[in-house]
């Protein structure tokens, strides 16, 4: 199936939202400010989720799954994102995986039952991606998978592995060989059973605290099968590199817009208090409303064109485009800048209210979460990377 065919429909896609806002509701708006005190992966959330068959919405439905297209799976980030900051980006992270393996692997019969088994069991899949020594470069790796009488073994020191415990597999980064460079990586699916975790490091942060991302040292072992047919160089151009951007905006959005609504709903209880007079933060809230448009807008037209990439089914056109890879960059470092503007604001507008954790206008957690944005895959970095494609990039 190409890409391009991948979606639903209009009614189904409301409906499917619909869904998500209700679950997000019952079970994950109940639960976030735990998750968050205590730093705690959100099982109640995705206990729900797998009772929807949301973990495989990725899935192409000849596999079993709902076939969302990245639009569709944008906007179900976006709406977690209002709840709890912290399921959506595990949600959102383990999207990324599964659309590794659906891009770039349903070649292999391996990887096609994988994915139906996905389906069946509903499969939390987490990634390590980045390593001690490298300063959190994912292109680039000290360790290296050996490979011998159809047998692979791993052992990587991953300073973060978001969900680690948690999930069910874990997709892992490496060089090729031994003697391979450092650039020349695969991808590996480690299956839980087949790895072990020895902690390195706790996970005590600001904010994201949900997502449990301890560093560990990971051992793996499996099927020479489970490595990934394609080099990883394909994987992040085509797919990590665009999917982590667009869902983990989408999600920023989300909280964002959960920001904006808590400060309607203050300004309008200061409204009801001294009718006929405008309250003093509502100037303020359309400015932020502007700011949240302008917010979505970048991530809808980036999904929009990852999407027609995806389409025209051209996989050299995501390394030989620096044009579509500066977008996604802008994407991420626009996004994760504006989504501290937007919090930062509502917080203006709550005043006391906002600033108190004990209060239903409170935006503690979701400050301390959009601190978080710039931070994964740091901005510095990202921008780096666009200078040096800005150099080479050339006019059509």
């Amino acid at each position: 199936m190409s890409q391009g065919s991948r979606g639903v429909g209009a009614p189904e896609l409301a409906a499917l939202l619909e869904r998500v806002h209700a679950l997000g509701r019952d079970h994950v708006a109940p639960n976030a400010a735990a998750v968050d005190r205590d730093a705690r992966f959100p099982r109640e959330a995705f206990a729900a989720l797998k009772a929807e068959k949301l973990l495989s919405c990725y899935v192409p439905v000849e596999h079993g799954g709902m076939g969302l297209s990245i639009a569709d799976l944008s906007r179900v980030c976006e709406v977690l994102g209002q709840y709890c900051g912290s399921t959506a980006m595990v949600f959102a992270m383990h999207q990324i995986q599964v659309a590794c393996i659906v891009h770039h692997a349903l070649g292999s019969a391996y990887f096609r039952a994988y994915v139906e088994e996905i389906v069946e069991k509903q499969l939390l899949l987490a990634s390590a991606t980045t390593e001690l020594g490298v300063g959190g470069d994912v292109r680039t790796s000290k360790c290296a998978v050996v490979v011998e009488n159809g047998r692979y073994t791993l052992e990587k020191q991953a300073p973060v592995i978001s969900y680690g415990e948690a999930a069910d597999a874990i997709m892992v980064t490496s060089r090729r060989a031994p003697d391979a460079g450092p650039n020349d990586q695969v991808h590996t699916l480690a299956r839980k059973g087949d790895y072990t975790l020895v902690p390195l490091s706790d996970w005590d942060t600001l904010g994201f605290r949900g997502t449990c991302s301890s560093g560990y040292t990971l051992r793996a072992s499996g099927a020479a099968e489970q490595v990934l047919p394609v080099p990883y160089a394909e994987i992040h151009a085509k797919t990590m590199h665009p999917f982590s951007h667009t869902t983990w905006s989408s999600l920023w959005v989300g909280i964002a817009g959960d920001a904006v609504n808590k400060a309607r709903g203050f300004v309008r209880a200061e409204a009801r208090k001294t009718p006929g007079t405008l309250p003093p933060g509502a100037l303020r809230l359309a400015e932020l409303d502007g700011v949240l448009f302008t917010m979505r807008s970048g991530v809808t037209a980036t999904v929009a064109e990852y999407n027609r990439m995806l389409a025209e089914g051209d996989d050299t056109a995501f390394e030989s485009n620096f044009g579509f890879a500066l977008q996604v960059n802008n994407l991420k470092v626009v996004s994760s800048q504006l989504i501290i503007e937007v919090v930062s604001g509502a917080l203006l507008i709550n005043g006391i209210a906002g600033y108190r954790n004990d209060s239903p206008h409170s935006l503690c957690r979701q400050l301390r979460d959009s601190y978080g944005a710039a931070l994964m895959v740091n901005n510095d970095r990202i921008l780096g990377q666009s200078a040096t494609m800005q150099i080479v990039r050339r006019e059509r």
